[in-house]
């Protein structure tokens, strides 16, 4: 189990750095202009929707982990936590991240299969340019958060291993 614990340390820790990433680039990508910040956004891709794995590992890893933690526990209560945040992370992609990812790609040449992904929960997006980056920048801000608080609920769940 500990081997499974670290694998799943592992993935939350990728996708805590993948986000956080993101949230680390806000105070230089709020000085770029309409063209080079969209010339920007297109980078993302395919490195960061390949790293988008690890998310869906970690979530898969945290719930599977959670089923093999003895209740009620400690570890039980931190594995589970971190579960939370990370669903909840996943979440603010989906709802709040991905509609706006389907903006920045709109004129974007992507391979079929991201065409596929990018299609999905596709609804129209209308604003100001300025607008849709700060929603999509405060949906990574977030994502990096909750991130961050299941990577450490995590490690704290670890620690209860110390003693075994």
């Amino acid at each position: 189990m500990r081997a499974f614990m670290i694998v799943t340390l592992l993935l939350v820790a990728i996708t805590m750095a993948l986000s956080l990433a993101h949230a680390l680039e806000l105070p230089g990508k709020l000085r770029l202009k309409e063209a080079t910040y969209k010339s920007v956004q297109t980078i993302y891709y395919p490195g960061f929707t390949i790293g988008g794995f690890a998310e869906i590992g970690g979530i898969v890893a945290l719930a599977i982990l959670l089923y093999l933690t003895p209740y009620p526990g400690a570890r039980f209560w931190w594995t589970l936590a971190a579960l939370v945040f990370l669903v909840a992370e996943h979440a603010v992609y989906w709802l709040v991240t991905h509609p706006v990812n389907n903006f920045w790609v709109q004129d974007v040449a992507v391979s079929k299969p991201a065409a596929r992904f990018f299609s999905m929960l596709r609804r129209k997006q209308s604003g100001d340019w300025t607008d849709l980056r700060d929603v999509w920048e405060a949906s990574h801000i977030a994502r990096a958060g909750l991130a961050m608080l299941s990577l450490i609920s995590m490690a704290v769940a670890a620690t209860f291993f110390a003693g075994e």
